[in-house]
């Protein structure tokens, strides 16, 4: 099986070829593009392609992969908001992803996030380095007894559960489906977590019904001086209904490691280039948001389980096994 791998950075090379060896019979070429409509026709020759969360999927990417004959889209990530299902499955493609890389990587993350905003860590580093070494503008709040919303309890959003229980915090949780083994979680209705909560986690995937499920109705429900987290996907919250909450006073922090704007520029060094738009730069001129490049997922574990998953769905692929891992609707 030929594999073209779009989007490639070094350390996926690096990390897939040190396990390629262990999976005769795939053949993978990377490249740096990523996968677009003037990039899909790069498939042609191959069995399948391997794509990552900020790849283009929509309609004339699929309808491309079709004219090339791919069959199978590997996807190297737990999401597929990305991927027009509809049509690909209409040309019979196969549509495989990694459901579960590393959870604790990610809910590890966002906890960093929030112990970033809250104590300003990152602004207290610039001013040590500066020889400044007042506490002006460093004040936080202890976590402790605070109370923490899990929107979402996937293994994510359990990860995180269980960490913030750690740090001694009540856990209240929403969910369609409440997972009964966390004992220590209380579920609640939506509104109910919006409004008790001092820190809200976001760890729901993005769909039709989730997007922009951070709204100028549901912020308006949030404590004065919550705490927000986004680990998950950028559209779930509306980012103008978050920029005037936080000129509002309604946050007392924000952290974010994924945001509405990233798709185009997502893991791309832009420091020499005009953005297209202000709205990044917009968030990041308010002192109490904290921003990461989408790194959630980024610790060796993830990056091996990832490579390892993706091998394993494309082997059980080619040798015409179960896929466990597809994405059927």
């Amino acid at each position: 099986m030929k594999i073209l791998f779009y989007g490639t950075k070094n350390y996926d090379e690096q990390f897939f070829q040190k396990l390629l060896p262990s999976f005769p019979g795939i053949q993978i070429k990377f490249i740096e593009a990523n996968i677009h409509e003037e990039t899909a026709p790069l498939a042609k020759g191959y069995d399948a392609i391997c794509a990552f969360v900020n790849s283009d999927l929509g309609t004339n990417v699929i309808e491309e992969l079709h004219k090339c004959g791919i069959k199978l889209i590997l996807m190297r990530c737990a999401g597929y908001n990305n991927v027009d299902l509809d049509t690909a499955h209409k040309y019979g493609m196969h549509i495989l992803r990694v459901p579960g890389y590393s959870p604790e990587a990610v809910a590890e993350h966002a906890m960093a996030l929030v112990l970033t905003s809250n104590r300003h860590t990152h602004k207290a580093y610039i001013k040590c380095r500066e020889n400044n070494f007042a506490l002006s503008g460093l004040m936080g709040v202890n976590l402790y007894q605070k109370t923490a919303g899990i929107i979402g309890t996937g293994k994510i959003g359990q990860a995180m559960a269980r960490i913030c229980r750690g740090f001694g915090m009540d856990v209240l949780a929403y969910d369609r489906y409440p997972n009964k083994s966390l004992d220590f979680v209380k579920y609640v209705s939506l509104d109910e977590l919006l409004a008790s909560s001092d820190l809200i986690s976001l760890h729901c995937p993005l769909t039709e019904e989730t997007k922009h499920i951070i709204n100028e109705e549901s912020i308006a429900k949030m404590k004065d001086g919550v705490m927000l987290v986004n680990t998950s996907r950028g559209a779930l919250i509306k980012t103008e209904a978050l920029i005037n909450g936080i000129r509002e006073h309604k946050f007392f922090s924000v952290g974010l490691d994924v945001y509405e704007e990233e798709t185009d520029f997502v893991y791309e060094d832009m420091s020499e280039r005009i953005l297209p738009s202000s709205t990044i730069q917009r968030l990041l001129s308010f002192p109490n948001v904290t921003m990461t490049s989408h790194q959630g997922f980024f610790t060796e574990e993830a990056l091996t389980n990832i490579a390892e998953t993706t091998l394993e769905n494309a082997t059980a692929y080619m040798n015409g096994e179960e896929l466990k891992n597809e994405v059927l609707a």
